[in-house]
């Protein structure tokens, strides 16, 4: 058995916290993360908001990752040791393979794939507090956040929402220890239906 799990939504909203807190906690379980498949800085476009267009769908090679996602469906385990994960005998056979990233949901070839579809929300208060205590490899511009940031968050959330794409919303503001219960409790019962 096969299943893909999705944890979208806001940046620093706590995707990356949780989905490598699930890892190990899974069956036969791989990971891949969004960020891994940004073009490189100087293919990036400078918007009419003055901002490298970072937190665009087109900053993404989203063909590659769709093409990851492929080669672990066409065969988990051999995906899952060239990638260095264990694959352990388990009653069903289950594989599981993690998404995460902020716009998982927007790229129309991924939607129908996922099994679970987690989306994490901050309040822009919390987000802009947190992404401010975040050091990245390219530094933030002074206005970035309110200016492209946080429009393009709304943006493809709004987007989300009109496409009828269903996800489970999570409060980021909850303990990570909530969030992990309640999600790894929620895929474990997926997998139990499923069985």
């Amino acid at each position: 058995m096969q299943i893909i799990v999705g944890i979208g939504g806001v940046t620093n909203g706590g995707k990356t916290t949780l989905a490598d807190r699930l890892l190990p906690a899974l069956p036969n379980c791989c990971l891949v993360h969004q960020d891994s498949f940004y073009k490189p800085q100087d293919q990036i476009a400078v918007g009419e908001d003055g901002f490298k267009q970072w937190d665009v769908l087109e900053s993404l090679d989203m063909e590659a990752m769709l093409g990851t996602v492929q080669a672990w469906r066409s065969s988990p385990p051999k995906f899952a040791r060239a990638h260095g994960v264990g694959v352990r005998p388990s009653p069903s056979d289950t594989h599981v393979l993690l998404l995460e990233g902020f716009l998982l949901y927007s790229y129309r070839p991924l939607v129908p794939l996922y099994s679970r579809r987690y989306f994490l929300t901050v309040p822009y208060e919390e987000c802009k507090w947190r992404r401010s205590t975040r050091s990245y490899a390219v530094p933030d511009p002074p206005g970035l956040f309110d200016g492209h940031v946080w429009p393009m968050y709304l943006k493809y959330k709004q987007e989300m929402e009109a496409n009828g794409v269903e996800v489970v919303y999570l409060d980021g503001t909850r303990s990570r220890e909530e969030l992990f219960r309640q999600v790894l409790e929620d895929i474990q019962n997926s997998l139990l239906n499923r069985s």
